[in-house]
């Protein structure tokens, strides 16, 4: 019965099967899914974002505004393709289960961090919080890696990114504090 499940999967994922053409759309879905999560984070936080962010003390450093959307929406993609990857793949199923499991807490993390920070203007809180998101993605990007090595990489950007933003955020903290 598990047989017929993973075979119905990836079968499924690949357009294969009773469901010619199926796959793509199925990639398409899953791919979307990242992207979704982020488009609803930034539509629940564009009012404290508009008002309270422009108050607050920035370091310097801090980029402008605009990079952000950009930025996002590429970290967005390459998540989606890398769980594309991953969803597919059919190595080590055990290091994929838990790369699922982890890139869907990570994902919930990055939408908490925009309510914590944004809605709810707590800055130690999503200090803290994006403490736990970078872990999160460090140990996805490694369970990604052990399924498919290209998904792994395509996450090493976000990592690198979160770290930023841990920065960033740690700052703001500082001089709000």
């Amino acid at each position: 019965m598990i047989a017929d499940h993973e075979v119905s999967r990836t079968s499924y994922l690949r357009g294969r099967g009773d469901q010619p053409g199926n796959g793509a759309l199925a990639k398409i879905a899953i791919g979307v899914m990242p992207l979704a999560v982020g488009v609803c984070s930034s539509l629940l936080t564009q009012e404290g974002l508009r008002v309270w962010y422009r108050t607050i003390e920035r370091p310097s450093w801090n980029p402008p505004d605009w990079v952000f959307g950009p930025v996002w929406t590429t970290l967005y993609v390459m998540m989606g393709i890398a769980l594309v990857q991953v969803v597919g793949s059919e190595r080590d199923r055990v290091a994929r289960q838990v790369g699922l499991g982890l890139f869907a807490v990570q994902l919930i993390l990055n939408f908490g961090w925009s309510w914590i920070f944004f809605m709810n203007h707590d800055l130690f809180g999503a200090l803290v919080e994006i403490i736990a998101l970078w872990l999160a993605v460090a140990a996805t990007a490694a369970a990604f890696s052990a399924t498919r090595r290209s998904a792994g990489v395509l996450l090493l950007p976000y990592l690198a990114w979160v770290s930023f933003a841990t920065l960033l955020t740690a700052s703001i903290w500082r001089l709000n504090r």
